[in-house]
């Protein structure tokens, strides 16, 4: 027995007996519960380990230190997007995205300006980086970024996003979607009553002149902006100068016939027989044209109640919009592409549109859009959300929508791409049921990345998270005042 006591035995039989009983306490707590009758009869070790057996042990908020940031491109889900991930010094990383078809290096950039601070302090560092932020795509990076600061400081705190903003309105999220277009209008009304059968309550439909480029009369000066001068429309997606797609709503001076029109609003009018009234519908990428042009559609889209129609012109012409909406009682609505509550205010205080419509990914991230959203609420409008991206993306503008109580609905853009839902390890039903998002009670945005399945994603020659040392060095002196 070597120079062991007999009691040194006895300590040592009696404390490997604790320490069996006390995985079996806590195994059948873990699996059942226990009623406080029962907890509390236990040791008092017992009641501890128990009560704090959800505590986050892995982390220590106050000495959490951003030491990198590094990019997943990925593709086709719909569209091409950059993943952020934001590591620390304790193990733990918090996701976000550039917004979709955005550049990586807009997130990349502000790599060496994060470096070493506490992602917690997410504010602050927002104050950091925001003036690297811009409209449209180029607001993707500062907006990921923000993002995952907010994914970071939820994990640390264990506590989901929407807690840190103040806490919910709603335990789900209503959302909305469009589908591909056809040019037959039942065949598109057909489309879309497949939306309303998948458990949607709110629809969005494509609708422009681009429908009806074809027949004789419905357009005019369309041949100025076609290929080979033919009647056909370029895209209004084109990226190349000079063509219709690149050229400013009021300068392209393209205008609609009354028999254009009436070709228009019969979309709308099969529309509403097929889905029916009580369906919220609204109406998106109509074309390019001036103001005049967008005053006349809007009145005859009146009949058909829509719930919005969305960026008839530039969000920049702020005057413009007013006067839209004030020739009409059809609900005006834009900015996706505005960046931050800056870009917001004029369009909110002189009342220009109905709704407001901030994209998460544009508009500077999780909390800056929520301030979009009670400063709207503040001058009796409502906030819509757009989104297009990954899951990440999403989720986090799942918490925006919950915390921000003027919210009506968020776009689901990726209906139609089965493997969206792949990118996390949730199943489908923890993100999409009967047309809301229930609100994840899960820490951080509420979604955990499915490695296997971004690697089969990454566009051609991208790698999975990549060391990206060449960014960790700021190049350039950032104060903008002397």
């Amino acid at each position: 027995m070597g120079n062991k006591s007999k009691r040194d035995m006895n300590d040592t039989t009696d404390k490997t007996k604790y320490h069996v009983d006390r995985r079996g306490f806590l195994k059948k707590a873990g699996a059942g519960g226990l009623g406080l009758g029962a907890l509390f009869s236990a040791p008092f070790e017992d009641q501890i380990a128990h009560l704090t057996s959800k505590v986050n042990r892995n982390s220590n908020p106050s000495e959490l230190k951003i030491t990198d940031l590094r990019i997943a491109e990925i593709d086709n889900i719909p569209f091409r997007v950059p993943l952020i991930r934001i590591d620390t010094n304790q193990g733990i990383s918090g996701y976000g995205e550039v917004r979709d078809n955005g550049a990586k290096e807009y997130a990349l950039f502000l790599k060496s300006r994060i470096l070493g601070e506490n992602p917690c302090n997410v504010e602050k560092i927002f104050k950091i980086i925001k003036q690297f932020g811009g409209h449209g795509r180029q607001g993707g990076g500062v907006s990921g970024v923000e993002t995952a600061l907010w994914d970071l400081t939820g994990k640390a705190y264990n506590v989901p996003v929407y807690q840190l903003l103040g806490g919910r309105y709603r335990d789900k999220v209503r959302l909305y979607c469009d589908t591909t277009v056809s040019e037959d209008p039942h065949e598109y009304a057909r489309r879309m009553k497949e939306r309303v059968d998948m458990g949607y309550t709110f629809l969005k439909m494509d609708i422009g002149i681009d429908l009806i480029d074809e027949e004789q009369g419905s357009l005019v000066n369309t041949r100025e902006h076609s290929p080979k001068g033919d009647r056909r429309l370029q895209s209004q997606y084109s990226s190349n100068r000079g063509e219709y797609g690149q050229i400013d709503h009021p300068f392209t001076r393209v205008q609609v016939t009354e028999k254009g029109l009436e070709r228009m609003m019969e979309y709308l009018r099969v529309m509403r027989d097929t889905i029916g009234w009580e369906i919220p519908l609204g109406g998106d990428h109509w074309g390019h044209f001036g103001v005049n042009e967008c005053i006349k559609i809007a009145r005859a889209a009146e009949p058909y109640t829509l719930a919005y129609i969305e960026d008839l012109i530039g969000w920049e012409y702020v005057d413009e919009w007013r006067e839209i909406t004030e020739a009409t009682t059809t609900p005006t609505m834009t900015g996706e592409d505005i960046y931050a509550l800056d870009g917001f205010r004029e369009l909110i205080d002189k009342r220009a549109v109905d709704l407001v419509h901030p994209d998460l990914g544009s508009a500077g991230g999780i909390l800056e859009t929520k301030r979009i959203g009670d400063y709207a609420q503040q001058n009796g409008i409502a906030m819509m959300l757009h989104y297009a991206g990954s899951p990440f993306g999403f989720m986090a503008s799942v918490h925006a929508a919950a915390a921000t109580e003027n919210f009506t609905a968020l776009e689901h853009h990726s209906v139609d791409t089965p493997n969206w839902y792949d990118l996390v390890q949730e199943d489908k039903s923890d993100i999409f049921q009967d047309g809301y998002c229930p609100v994840p009670e899960k820490p951080g945005l509420g979604v955990t990345i499915n490695e296997e399945a971004v690697k089969e994603h990454l566009i051609e020659d991208a790698g999975y998270f990549e060391p990206t040392p060449e960014w960790n060095e700021i190049r350039s002196w950032d104060r903008i005042w002397s």
